[in-house]
């Protein structure tokens, strides 16, 4: 086989998986349930950020917090403080995707 096949973990508990890490991106899939999320951070990447259930309540930098329903992309820069939450009953789900990875970005 050419290809490499992944899977995701499914179902509504939480999940923080690491699905790819390599030279070109690093790969995450996120389930997160109501009243839960990331500590604040500041993001280490540029980081591509898809919806794909529920709705992610972001409070980016200096700005309020912001409701983004399944559906939505993201592009969030380099350096941008984060705070990443569910504030609703519906679990959330996430892919999370860092091009190029942490460990590649110049300096």
């Amino acid at each position: 086989m050419v290809e490499q096949i992944y899977k995701l973990t499914g179902g509504d508990d939480k999940v923080v998986e690491k699905v790819i890490l390599d030279e070109n991106l690093h790969y995450m899939h996120v389930i997160i349930n109501q009243s839960d999320g990331f500590p604040e951070h500041y993001t280490n990447a540029v980081v591509y950020m898809t919806v794909v259930r529920g709705i992610v309540s972001l409070q980016l930098d200096d700005q309020d917090y912001y409701a983004y329903p399944a559906g939505t992309v993201l592009k969030i820069p380099v350096n941008t403080k984060m705070n990443l939450n569910n504030f609703n009953p519906e679990t959330m789900e996430l892919i999370l995707i860092k091009a190029p990875p942490p460990d590649v970005l110049p300096e």
